[in-house]
């Protein structure tokens, strides 16, 4: 199957899965499920992506062996911490705004919407099987960054776990581990995975540079729309000292925190009528 209607194969795929997904949430009355499927959902591109493959070579089936590591991962965990829980807020007080269809509203701008990133950011994925693939100089790289990030999300995902697991840390803002470099490991990580997925799509044919959409589609989705602002945004309202956390900690590059002396510096500044 030539590229084309592997794209148009996998879009139809997506929409299904979706389709379902909104169906299955009308009747538990759950939008949140949506993401659970968002790990498992490129795990679903990349099986469709690599059998549909006229003659898949071993560096997308590797890709493909990754892929399914990494979003196994992710939607297990999730499930793991979501389900049996409720709504999450964020699409509960979506439904409950006043004037609403929120059953469409939810297939379009939820699912719908989620779906369409999901086809974007997979494009390396879905290019790779359709590559007369080989390994190159670039190939370990890609594979590091994959490495690296697998090993921050998940240590990431543990270590908050472990820290909202003990009821004397509520209300508190975990600041060790590597939330003492990052404020959101886990974002990062995820950064550097689909960094690696391109990379590994590149190194095995330069001709695959223009998917890169992919994974800059991803990264600013981490940044400003559904991760990092968004994220902060809602935190702040629930944990004030959260405040002098984002002051001394970087928001995604992991970085030596700032000193205490360095971030009441930077708390007096902002608070100056000068400043």
């Amino acid at each position: 199957m030539d590229l084309s209607n592997l794209l148009l194969l996998n879009a139809g795929v997506i929409a299904g899965c979706m389709v379902s997904l909104w169906l299955l949430s009308l009747w538990l009355k759950d939008a949140s499920i949506v993401d659970l499927f968002w790990g498992f959902g490129f795990v679903v591109i990349s099986w469709v992506s690599l059998l549909n493959a006229a003659s898949p070579t071993t560096a997308a089936w590797m890709t493909t062996i990754l892929v399914t590591i990494w979003g196994c991962r992710l939607a297990g965990y999730l499930s793991w911490r979501n389900i049996g829980k409720g709504e999450d807020s964020r699409y509960t007080e979506m439904r409950q705004k006043p004037g609403r269809n929120f059953a469409l509203f939810s297939l379009f701008v939820i699912f719908g919407l989620q779906g369409t990133i999901m086809w974007i950011v997979s494009l390396p994925l879905q290019v790779i099987p359709t590559l007369d693939a080989s390994f190159s100089t670039l190939t370990p790289l890609g594979l590091l960054l994959w490495l690296i990030g697998v090993s921050f999300e998940s240590i990431g995902d543990f270590q908050l776990a472990r820290f909202k697991s003990n009821p004397a840390n509520r209300g508190k803002v975990l600041d060790q581990g590597l939330w003492h470099y990052t404020r959101h490991p886990n974002y990062f990580g995820d950064f550097l995975v689909w960094c690696g997925y391109y990379v590994l799509a590149i190194s095995f044919d330069a001709s695959a540079w223009w998917t890169i959409i992919g994974p800059a589609l991803m990264t600013f989705c981490l940044l400003w729309f559904s991760g990092v602002a968004h994220l902060e945004k809602r935190i702040q309202n629930r944990r004030p000292e959260y405040a002098d956390y984002i002051r001394r900690t970087s928001s995604f590059f992991p970085w030596p925190p700032a000193s205490k002396e360095e971030s009441s510096s930077l708390s007096s500044h902002s608070h100056s009528p000068t400043s």
